[in-house]
């Protein structure tokens, strides 16, 4: 199984942004976290951030084909962004969304998602946590 997590603007930043919001890991450490989670379930996984909603874009229509599923956290994206919506409706394969901080306890405009929708389901507010669940959400689907 091959499981694709995409990451969105500013997560490049996790560690020193917003510590309040988002805590104190980086990038790199929730990487490795999850890593170690996907080998216990003989998971191959690949990351990839960007900060250009075009190459996230992009990166959901290459999936096709070459991994199973996607794990997405579109950070911003996620409120204002029909091209990323639009992506995972035209790929027709399995997309959990993510998020570190619990988008519905945030500013208003924070608790839409415009990419949810598209997805399979939705795991927010769990920090870390919520990437091992977004995994195990995707692990699941697709052993069902």
């Amino acid at each position: 199984m091959k499981i694709l997590f995409l990451n969105g603007p500013n997560l490049n930043m996790l560690g020193t942004r917003e510590p309040d919001k988002y805590g104190t890991n980086t990038l790199k450490d929730i990487e490795n976290f999850t890593r170690i989670e996907a080998e216990k379930l003989n998971i191959e996984i690949t990351f990839f951030q960007s900060n250009i909603e075009g190459e996230l874009v992009t990166k959901i229509q290459e999936a096709k084909g070459i991994y199973d599923g996607i794990v997405l956290n579109p950070a911003a994206y996620t409120h204002t962004s029909v091209a990323i919506r639009d992506a995972i409706l035209a790929v027709n394969m399995p997309v959990v969304e993510i998020h570190l901080s619990n988008i519905h306890t945030r500013e208003d405009f924070r608790k839409i998602s415009l990419t949810a929708p598209a997805c399979i389901g939705q795991i927010t507010g769990f920090g870390i946590g919520s990437y091992k669940l977004g995994l195990l959400a995707i692990y699941d689907y697709l052993n069902k």
